[in-house]
């Protein structure tokens, strides 16, 4: 093996495996506070679930298309490496729920799906159904524990057809999941905290929306300066975030490299590392795996075999977005940013957004067009995401035409898969991060970060990535700082 000859810097010298968006962050936060960075990734292009591409000329997202701007680390890492100006609110945030063959506008008032009040969702329950949230009210309490599946403790409190007309839908957009399996804890935890200690669901739900963490909640939105929005995209595509990301590394000095996968790790002395990649060996004082969970147990191992178990442990879900270019003048009057579909129905997609209307950047570059995708995919529904790319294509067009009367054909399509992209949050998930992190924190030198711990948004992503370098930067200001030599 070739021993790396990059030379000698002052700054300590961290790996960080991973060109995901958590690995740019962290590689960035690294190289700002004056590390000598190499970011090594296994593919052939950075970025993660963050892809921009075109369609009949039109830019689109091909991957995650907006930045939850409740949080701050998104909306700062954009505006640290240049996109401030580029950051960009909604063009419309009004959504329907495809339930029953109609298009229900989505309800207000509700945390996640859970409505404050039955009245919210008599649009789209039925009779019974909205009676049936009001027993909530004359249930005794319900110990919650340490974690509870969401989708099963609503369902006990206000009944089946909530959880399957409004949760589950809106929580299969985020993780591709089951909404009886997923932990509330993770996944909702302000309204996990809520609900154990107030009587009622119902109470806990208005708790919340007290507290300004409802959605939607225009206060929080309003710090960015956009409009008040809870959401924001970015002129050109979320996707362009990863390599303005990228860039601003390098100028800050590191180096990245793709196509190169780490097969290794090796410990040297006390508190160093050899990162083995191909054929190159890199000596690290400290090193980040910010890889898919999968990965990471396997480097793990032979030096945290513990938390190599429970990395492994963790599932995946696949999906495929379908999108789909349409001349303007063919299109049926679409009202809202797009629609929600719950699994119960039987559907084939999961979800549609009208990328033209939601996102004006799309119809700045292409006015004569309309851009719209698709969702399709959950967790335990392999068989539909590797279904052939006509198929899943004529599968949307039926499931559009039935929902909203589009009958036209499209002038492009495309298919993107993302095979085994999103982890899922089972009960008890931040327990088993919790195990992971111990086990990872005895290895001097070595950090954690990814959709795989602390959630599965960009943001959630980035902060994950800034814990990891901040712990390595705080441990290195207490080490001998001639260390950061290379082989």
């Amino acid at each position: 093996m070739n021993a790396d000859t990059t030379g000698h810097h002052a700054g300590p010298h961290v790996v960080v495996a991973g060109g995901g968006i958590a690995g740019l962050a962290a590689a960035h936060r690294l190289a700002v506070a004056g590390h000598r960075v190499t970011l090594l990734e296994a593919g052939p292009r950075l970025g993660g679930k963050l892809l921009a591409g075109e369609i009949a000329g039109a830019p689109v997202d091909l991957g995650a298309e907006s930045l939850l701007a409740r949080r701050p680390e998104a909306v700062a890492l954009a505006r640290a490496v240049g996109l401030g100006e580029r950051l960009q609110a909604p063009g419309t945030t009004t959504a329907s729920v495809w339930s029953r063959g109609e298009l229900v506008p989505m309800p207000k008032g509700h945390v996640m799906g859970v409505p404050g009040d039955a009245r919210a969702v008599e649009g789209l329950l039925s009779a019974e159904g909205v009676r049936r949230i009001g027993l909530d009210a004359e249930l005794p309490p319900t110990e919650i524990g340490d974690d509870i599946a969401i989708g099963a403790y609503v369902a006990a409190r206000m009944g089946h057809e909530v959880v399957d007309r409004l949760v589950e839908p809106l929580l299969g957009g985020v993780y591709a999941g089951d909404a009886y399996r997923i932990s509330m804890k993770a996944a909702v935890p302000g309204l996990f905290e809520a609900a154990r200690t107030r009587p009622t669901l119902g109470d806990a739900v208005r708790a919340v929306q007290q507290a300004g963490a409802a959605v939607p909640a225009d206060a929080a939105g309003a710090a960015t300066g956009l409009g008040g929005s809870v959401f924001l995209g970015i002129d050109g595509g979320v996707g362009t975030l990863p390599g303005a990301v990228a860039d601003a590394v390098r100028a800050a000095g590191g180096e990245i490299l793709a196509d190169a996968p780490v097969t290794g790790l090796r410990r040297t002395g006390a508190t160093g590392w050899q990162v083995v990649s191909g054929d190159r060996v890199l000596t690290a004082d400290a090193v980040v795996l910010a890889t898919p969970a999968g990965p990471a147990a396997a480097l793990l191992a032979p030096h945290a075999p513990t938390a190599s178990a429970e990395l492994d442990a963790i599932e995946y879900a696949s999906m495929a977005l379908v999108t789909l270019a349409f001349r303007r003048t063919d299109m049926p009057a679409l009202a809202g940013s797009g629609f929600l579909v719950p699994p119960v129905d039987g559907h084939t997609i999961k979800a549609s957004t009208f990328s033209s209307q939601k996102w004006r950047w799309v119809t700045d570059r292409a006015p004569d067009l309309f851009v719209l995708r698709t969702s399709v995919g959950r967790h335990g529904e392999e068989e539909q995401v590797h279904r052939e790319d006509a198929d899943l294509v004529a599968a949307s067009l039926k499931d559009l035409a039935a929902a909203t009367g589009l009958t036209a054909r499209p002038v492009a399509t495309a298919v993107t898969r993302w095979t085994g992209g999103l982890p899922q949050y089972p009960v008890g998930h931040l327990a088993r991060v919790a195990r992971v992190r111990e086990a990872v924190a005895a290895l001097p030198g070595l950090r954690v970060a990814g959709a795989a711990y602390d959630g599965v948004g960009i943001p959630a992503c980035i902060a994950s990535a800034h814990r990891a370098a901040d712990e390595i930067i705080a441990t290195s200001k207490r080490a001998d700082p001639g260390a950061g030599h290379s082989l």
